[in-house]
């Protein structure tokens, strides 16, 4: 382990996060130099912002609890406390896990190892992730997490500067640490979720089985993770380095494309707003008793983020009774559906052109309904609008 040296301070927390969230490229060189030990940074950088997902979890978890298709399932506070403690824990264990397997790999490909230097690109790197927690206070916004995954383009664009590995070899690097990353947080997720358990909550789920193979320039295949395509990581990394100038549409542009009426359904309210980096249009819809809501969002330059969930092969499924929630990738847009036969009640969302959402949620005759709703939307023309 390196022997660190004692002067240096880096910015606070705010002004380090928003730089390497915003502008990582030109960040990086400045945190490369910096001299900063590595336990302030643990202290002052890493303990606050790992607190956030589990603070945010126990929250919503007591407010609303977790669960969906109109039912919703709260802990007990011990069990609430319990989990968020341990999540907490592990999140802070992880976090010298992955700089240690990233010191090790960095001579592998070219790069020098070094474990403070590491240990700086692994703490900023997951500040992306750390910051996307805050949505798992909210159910409908739980969606909104696919934004940690930005963590990874940080390690990407930080590989070179901090661990000196060539820039021709970062991608390959990036890869095989993420690899390790998924087992590192499928271990740490089964440890809480045994925890969750003997507290009384168990979340359901599975992983599934399979082996790691490799393959040149074509796919690695994870067990309980899925297929994560190599040169789809790439593309993703590249959108994103292009989205960083996008600014959201008006919302009065989304607003428009919300039609008036969706079969026997008649628009009942309509709404926009913009907050920040992004946009959004909502409308109502009523018939016979049953009422949905259509949401239209730019995620501007947050949006080319959902490319990275394409790259990883995001797809779950999880039955439960009447009730089904699937996630899949089609032709490279991420969709979600959730569906309770019994209440009536679901959702059905998908991303588009790596930059919008589109989702359609509430009480319909079916889950093809919310299918209709979505697919009521002018997907030609909301393209046009990023362009």
């Amino acid at each position: 382990m390196d022997i660190e040296p004692t002067g240096g301070t880096a910015p606070s927390l705010m002004d380090r996060a928003k730089a390497i969230i915003l502008k990582p490229k030109a960040e990086w060189p400045v945190i490369a130099a910096e001299t900063t030990p590595s336990v302030d940074i643990f202290t002052n950088y890493a303990l606050p912002l790992a607190a956030i997902s589990p603070i945010a979890a126990f929250v919503g978890g007591q407010l609303f609890g977790f669960g969906a298709f109109g039912f919703s399932y709260r802990p007990s506070l011990m069990g609430g406390l319990s989990m968020a403690m341990t999540s907490f824990i592990l999140a802070l264990v992880s976090l010298f896990l992955i700089s240690f397997i990233t010191s090790k790999l960095a001579p592998k490909f070219g790069g020098v190892g070094s474990f403070r230097n590491a240990f700086k690109l692994v703490a900023y790197s997951m500040t992306a992730s750390w910051l996307a927690g805050i949505f798992s206070i909210v159910p409908s916004l739980s969606f909104l997490g696919i934004l940690g995954l930005y963590s990874f383009y940080l390690f990407y664009v930080g590989a070179a500067p901090l661990m000196k590995v060539p820039p021709e070899k970062a991608l390959t690097y990036t890869i095989v640490t993420v690899l390790c990353v998924l087992v590192i947080y499928i271990v740490i997720g089964a440890i809480t979720a045994t925890v969750g358990r003997t507290f009384g909550f168990s979340p359901s789920g599975s992983l599934g089985g399979g082996t790691v193979t490799t393959e040149d320039g074509a796919t690695i295949a994870l067990p309980g993770v899925g297929n994560i395509d190599t040169g789809k990581i790439e593309q993703a990394a590249r959108d994103m380095e292009a989205a960083q100038t996008r600014e959201a549409v008006a919302p009065a542009q989304l607003q428009a494309l919300l039609p008036a009426s969706i079969g026997a359904y008649q628009r009942t309210a309509i709404s926009s707003i913009k907050a920040g980096p992004t946009s959004q249009a909502e409308a109502s819809y009523e018939a016979g008793g049953k009422r949905f809501t259509l949401k239209v969002s730019d995620m501007a330059a947050m949006g080319a983020i959902a490319g990275m969930a394409s790259a990883m092969g995001v797809e779950s499924n999880r039955e439960d009774g009447d009730s089904y929630e699937r996630t899949t990738t089609v032709d490279d847009n991420m969709v979600i559906e959730r569906w309770d036969r019994g209440a009536g009640n679901g959702s059905f969302a998908t991303t588009v052109d790596k930059r919008f959402m589109v989702e359609a949620e509430g009480d319909a005759g079916s889950i093809d309904e919310l299918k209709a709703a979505v697919a009521a939307i002018d997907m030609a023309k909301l393209k046009g609008l990023g362009r």
